[in-house]
């Protein structure tokens, strides 16, 4: 048994770097997006994975004018494609999980605040003005019938950006094993899918943002893995300051308020992209602790997730959920 365990070794090692290593990279959705793998096939897949991009744009994408979404936006209902029906569906299932703190609903508070496609800068909107956009919002006000999307009110519109993103990773990751490639790591822009290992024979490695105060543990900036994804949530990039509050472009679809808690960015390993994507979302409006509870509380989902934040000194402090760092 010992001699055949060896040579099953062998032959595992004789097909790895029979294999070479792959990468392909680009822009895309309005990021960029870059994949990694290990084949004995060198011919490129790049032609093939831009065009899946471009299938996922015309279904789900807000930007490109006539896609399926904004047609939906436009109207009364539509008839779902291959791309957004497992959307829909998670989407759902992430609301009823979340109790309603993820919502793809929340398009019109998000064009409210002006952090939509057609972005403005005219501060907090007013009370009255959340109130009535609220009206519009709420993940019970759409319905799936057979193959369509419906509306349950007039006005309701959705936005899956909070999703769309890991989902497309999850699309290619299962192009490529479609194509028998069991060794890769797809990253489109930050939302990231890895299976198997590197052409050196390890877990694929990435690294996660990290505020420099906490580079005093550079060995936990980075995260191994075999069989996972991730997603990260932030409030850096995209807010507004106004009367000493800032105001990140996450919003409540339960208040109607954009997010100004002290949480600075979450990042979250899931089974799937899709899954991390939408769950990195409610774990920020969650905060530190309520969060942690969720993943405690929610064993099945198979979630975790590191908190950076500002404690109430001001201090960038960090919690993660245990078995955080591990290999996953």
């Amino acid at each position: 048994m010992k001699g055949l365990f060896l040579a099953g070794c062998l032959l595992a090692s004789l097909q790895m770097s029979a294999q070479q290593a792959i990468t392909i990279s680009g822009k895309a959705q309005g990021t960029y997006y870059m994949v990694k793998y290990l084949s004995e096939d060198t011919t490129s897949l790049q032609h093939e994975v831009e065009s899946l991009f471009r299938q996922i744009d015309r279904s789900l994408s807000l930007y490109q004018p006539g896609s399926l979404i904004n047609r939906f936006n436009e109207g009364e209902k539509v008839v779902m494609d291959a791309y957004m029906r497992p959307v829909i569906r998670k989407a759902q299932e992430v609301s009823r999980i979340t109790g309603g703190l993820f919502d793809i609903t929340v398009k019109p508070l998000v064009d409210l605040w002006g952090f939509g496609v057609v972005r403005h800068q005219k501060g907090r909107p007013t009370a009255t003005d959340i109130r009535s956009t609220l009206q519009r919002v709420g993940y019970k006000n759409i319905t799936i019938r057979s193959k369509y999307l419906l509306k349950k009110i007039p006005g309701v519109e959705i936005d899956c950006n909070g999703i769309a993103q890991g989902y497309t990773t999850d699309v290619i990751a299962q192009f490529l094993r479609a194509r028998g490639i069991r060794n890769y790591l797809v990253d489109v822009g930050g939302e990231l899918a890895a299976l198997g290992h590197n052409d050196k024979n390890q877990p694929w490695t990435v690294g996660i943002e990290r505020q420099q105060q906490m580079e005093a543990k550079p060995e936990k900036g980075w995260l191994r893995l075999t069989h996972r994804a991730v997603a990260t949530s932030g409030n850096y990039q995209r807010f507004f300051d106004e009367g000493g509050t800032r105001f990140a472009h996450t919003i409540n679809p339960l208040t109607g308020e954009a997010i100004h808690n002290n949480i600075i960015a979450v990042t979250v390993t899931a089974p799937d992209a899709m899954t991390a994507d939408a769950y990195d979302n409610a774990l920020i409006l969650l905060g530190v602790e309520k969060g942690l509870d969720f993943i405690r509380q929610h064993p099945k989902l198979q979630l975790q997730a590191l908190y950076i934040f500002k404690d109430a000194d001001g201090v960038i402090r960090e919690k993660y959920s245990d078995g955080f760092f591990e290999v996953q």
